[in-house]
């Protein structure tokens, strides 16, 4: 076993390392003595170049071991393969966070068959193949993640049994900040590439609830077809299906507070649909936002009398569509500039947006964001408007909505904004068990769809890192700030009072660095501020700050 880092000249692996680790419910310490683990036959040991901090990092510090990745591991190895895993932390365990990595292994064991020592990778966080309860096991999570100077990665966690491998091998030539940034900017692939379903789940759970003269025929035929376990219920007869849950629901009726208690009756991926049949919903309903976004339950329904009308408006993924008035709301935080970006460069794609429109509210952050914005809009032909939504309000009409801020109430008002055939992106990540008053008879009566996504997979981070290959995309746009170990305080503090003007970046290596801002640097290191360009991070600045 090789248990040298490459490089010139090699280093040994210390036996000690800086390493971040979250103890506790809103308990972080910095270890400056964590053992470097050991690397067993099917393990690998990478050395962080760089990490990224994540709101979702933030989640973690908050739940810790009731976080659904940070719970055992259920399912995909047994309990005696992950005895073997030194950095496999469930529950109330300490755990290292830090899931936006980019490293190089330094040391392999000898029954690894996919990775070598010297390999520069990417790591995808969601091991999907590894089930917890309601989650699966993560990188970051339930497995020590990045934010530390060395850590031990199981090969058999990495590949999936069908081969699908969680490295991604990258180039020597981006920095690692940029390569760093790139599970961000897939986790913003991901919500437009995620699969939506169209019909009933095949072979799935159906709830059908109606009056006793209601003519369901319609419910009847779709089930069949899909060969669906139908339960029947009345509106008020629920308490008879209280506490189970069901892959689709079709619901004969228009009452706000029953829609209310179908909602809760929702599985993962599972769909609402409701046949209004010429009625009105009676006010706004309670719907877990939060669950849109991390369960995938999702709503449609018909305003006439077949339910089959209310999924064939489901759209096969949440893309957005040539010719589209977009809006992105809280486009000026990290997230916002990735969507705005993006949809403003889709006509690499083949996709031209008729225009986009970016709020906040703080004009500061509004003038940073068109500063990196505006010129790629130019070159582009595409129009890019910015609004303080504190001082002049959206009005109605969009096609497409994307909202980055995690409150449920702009979720609501977003799909009032939406016009007709209108698709919202509740990207942001509310906790699930958190609802908003969502207003149904308008998504239906225009079919609109809301719909939110978590996490990114392979293909996506192979997506971004196309893109950046390709020049249509600089992931390190969205870098604001850097810091080493003993800046990580600092530096999560700014990501949950959201005063960062985008994406920290953290260098393991660096020990003392405290928590920057580029446009800081000057005064702390004027040698690496004389590197960016124009105010960006470059492969330059980033040799200069690790004195390479």
């Amino acid at each position: 076993m090789n248990q040298t880092p490459t490089g010139t000249p090699a280093q040994p692996i210390p036996a000690t390392q800086h390493a971040v680790q979250i103890v506790g419910v809103d308990e972080i310490v910095v270890n400056t003595a964590k053992p470097v683990d050991p690397v067993g036959p099917t393990q690998l040991l990478l050395q962080v170049e760089a990490c990224g901090i994540c709101f979702s990092d933030t989640k973690l510090l908050h739940a810790f071991e009731t976080h659904p990745r940070k719970v055992d591991v259920v399912s995909g190895l047994t309990p005696a393969q992950l005895a073997e895993i030194p950095s496999y932390h469930p529950g109330s365990a300490p755990t290292v966070p830090g899931h936006e990595p980019v490293g190089r292994i330094v040391a392999i064991g000898d029954a690894v068959e996919h990775f070598s020592v010297g390999d520069r990778v990417l790591v995808q966080a969601d091991w999907k193949h590894l089930k917890t309860a309601r989650s699966n096991g993560a990188f970051g999570y339930n497995f020590e993640g990045a934010l530390q100077e060395y850590v031990v990665i199981d090969e058999r966690c990495v590949v999936s049994p069908d081969g699908e491998e969680f490295l991604l091998h990258v180039a020597e030539e981006p920095s690692a900040a940029a390569v760093g940034l790139i599970e961000p900017w897939a986790t913003v692939e991901a919500a437009y590439a995620a699969s939506e379903r169209q019909g009933l789940q095949p072979g799935g759970r159906l709830l059908l609830v109606a009056d006793a003269d209601t003519d369901t025929a319609g419910a009847h035929a779709l089930s069949e077809a899909a060969g669906c376990e139908v339960t029947l219920a009345t509106a008020d007869g629920l308490d008879l299906v209280a506490g189970q849950t069901f892959d689709d629901i079709i619901y004969y009726g228009s009452d706000a507070a029953t829609l209310g208690e179908l909602g809760q009756l929702l599985g993962l991926r599972a769909i609402l649909n409701v046949v209004l049949d010429g009625a009105r919903i009676d006010g706004p309903v309670q719907v877990d936002v939060g669950r849109v976004h991390y369960d995938y339950i999702r709503y449609c329904g018909t305003t006439g009398s077949d339910p089959a009308e209310g999924y064939t408006w489901l759209p096969a993924t949440g893309e957005i569509r040539a010719g589209d008035a977009v809006a992105v709301v809280g486009a000026a935080g990290p997230m916002g500039l990735m969507h705005t970006m993006r949809a403003v460069t889709l006509g690499s794609e083949g996709i031209d947006v008729a225009s986009v429109v970016a709020t906040d509210l703080n004009d500061d952050r509004l003038a940073h964001l068109a500063s990196e914005i505006d010129p790629v809009a130019a070159e582009r032909g595409v129009k890019v408007s910015y609004v303080n939504t504190g001082e002049e309000q959206l009005q109605p009409g969009f096609d497409y909505l994307a909202c980055m801020v995690p409150v449920p109430a702009l979720v609501a008002q977003a799909v009032e904004l939406a016009g007709p055939g209108g698709v919202v992106n509740a990207f942001a990540g509310i906790p699930a068990g958190t609802f908003g008053e969502v207003n149904l008879q308008h998504l239906i009566e225009n079919r609109v769809f809301l719909f939110g996504t978590s996490g990114s997979d392979v293909k996506d981070m192979a997506t971004v890192l196309r893109k950046i290959e390709a020049g249509i995309v600089d992931t390190t746009i969205s870098l604001d700030a850097v810091c080493g170990i003993a800046g990580f305080d600092d530096a999560i503090n700014a990501v949950m009072n959201r005063t960062s003007g985008g994406k920290i970046m953290v260098f393991p290596q660096l020990h003392d660095l405290p928590f920057t801002r580029l446009v800081d640097l000057a005064g702390i290191r004027p040698d690496v501020a004389d590197k960016l360009a124009d105010g960006r991070w470059t492969v330059e600045a980033e040799k200069a700050l690790l004195g390479r």
